[in-house]
């Protein structure tokens, strides 16, 4: 299937979205993660879109979406709920439960459990959001740690450098990494949702898959495992990469998809 590309006016934000597939087919929403866009889907879209219409947009704050200036937009999960994948799905799914039929989720977490180390600079500016706990935070968004994120754990010669080489380019856009930066303070909101995310799982059991790169530094392979504490028919499996998944593994992804929204799989 074709992708063709369009902008969607929401208020004073400019959404830029990639669609595919047959406009009556059931959709399937595709969020990106931190720091990409919508981008990281190109190669899983005509994949997937045969017998489903699949859309993917750039978060404001992200990619292609046009957003007004920070001085005059707030960037935080409590004025939009936007984030980086996984809870504004979640979020999504909670006001509106009746429209889930089923949720995938790579590498996108929704228990503590699932939490590393490494989200200890977050956690300490989130407890105490002073300007120096700030400044620590700036390392996260930095060329050196947008290349981790592709490259850590995943084999290297099937990481293409066009995503990190992208995403790298948007975060040296004007106000970019202090847009970023009021979002990692933002984003302790979410981790207070968990509960409910918890809560919503037990109450409504909607299927899930679950596809994990085992060596994501960010999110350990437990916050996969700890799905089926309440979704006990949950659906997991890893894979021996890093956090971007799909930049190394978008075939077997793919597949998994397609046998978990239908047997007869994805094909034409």
């Amino acid at each position: 299937m074709a992708v063709t590309y369009g902008v969607k006016e929401i208020d004073d934000i400019k959404v830029f979205y990639r669609e595919a597939g047959p406009a009556d087919a059931p959709v399937l929403l595709l969020l990106h993660g931190f720091p990409t866009s919508g981008h990281m889907f190109s190669n899983l879209i005509p994949e997937i879109s045969n017998h489903y219409r699949v859309i993917a947009p750039d978060l404001p704050g992200f990619g292609n979406t046009v957003t007004p200036p920070r001085d005059a937009f707030s960037y935080s999960f409590d004025r939009y709920i936007f984030y980086y994948g996984a809870p504004i799905g979640l979020r999504l799914a909670m006001k509106h439960p009746e429209r889930v039929k089923a949720i995938f989720t790579q590498n996108g977490n929704a228990y503590l459990e699932g939490l590393s180390q490494e989200w200890g600079p977050w956690q300490a500016y989130w407890r105490e959001p002073t300007p120096e706990r700030r400044k620590v935070c700036r390392a996260s968004l930095t060329d050196e740690a947008i290349r981790f994120q592709y490259q850590h754990g995943a084999p290297a010669e099937l990481v293409s450098p066009d995503g990190y080489t992208l995403d790298i380019a948007y975060m040296h856009r004007p106000e970019a990494m202090e847009i970023q930066l009021d979002l990692v303070l933002s984003d302790r909101t979410n981790v207070t949702l968990y509960p409910d995310f918890q809560a919503y799982f037990r109450k409504h059991q909607p299927p899930l898959l679950a596809v994990w790169g085992r060596n994501d530094p960010f999110f350990i392979p437990a916050g996969a495992e700890t799905y089926r504490c309440d979704l006990p028919s949950a659906e997991v499996h890893f894979l021996d990469t890093g956090h971007f998944a799909l930049e190394a593994h978008r075939s077997e992804i793919s597949a998994l998809i397609c046998r978990f929204l239908s047997p007869s799989g994805c094909g034409s």
